[in-house]
């Protein structure tokens, strides 16, 4: 008998709490959760932006003074990808600093960092660039028409915007985007 009372007590407790869960879940109505990386093991996977960040040359604090992001134009890829797609022989000859990869040809939200960057090196001029030997660029792997940045990429693309602003005191404005973004 007493475990037909301990048994009625779990499921009438069950109940109350599915009907507050159910309760709750109306209350909310059709608005999702804001979107955002949902798995652990996917954020944990990735790379931390301070150690992507971080390269053997010296780092002079005034080397920086811009930071352009801009989009592949390609649907997926990589550093690998990219070079190849441009007509160059080598990664190393990749004319950007760090690739922000989609999910297609690398982990979502992966920052690879290019030679460029490991070496200190400035991005050339030229080709729809005309940027300065002082701005860090970034290429975002979207093509803006049928494959948009992604969640992941944005969040990442933020914290890497955020620790190249600090360690190199750059300021807000000297920050570029891609006209068609938000």
């Amino acid at each position: 008998m007493p475990d037909q009372a301990r048994v009625a007590k779990v499921l009438a407790t069950l109940l109350a709490s599915m009907t507050a869960g159910a309760t709750v879940l109306l209350a909310l109505g059709h608005n999702p959760p804001s979107a955002g990386p949902f798995s652990l093991w996917t954020y944990c996977s990735l790379d931390p932006v301070k150690a992507v960040i971080g390269t053997q040359e010296a780092q002079s604090p005034n080397r920086w003074n811009r930071i352009e992001i801009y989009c592949s134009g390609t649907r997926d890829g990589n550093i690998q990808r990219l070079v190849s797609l441009k007509g160059l022989p080598n990664p190393k000859d990749a004319n950007f600093h760090f690739c922000l990869c989609n999910g297609s040809g690398d982990l979502d939200g992966q920052i690879q960092p290019t030679e460029k960057w490991r070496k200190q090196r400035s991005a050339i001029p030229g080709g729809g660039w005309y940027g300065s030997a002082q701005t860090i660029r970034i290429c975002v792997v979207a093509d803006g028409k049928n494959s948009r940045v992604t969640d992941n990429q944005m969040k990442r693309l933020q914290v890497l915007v955020e620790a190249l602003s600090k360690k190199f005191s750059i300021s807000r404005q000297s920050v570029s985007f891609p006209s068609d973004w938000s």
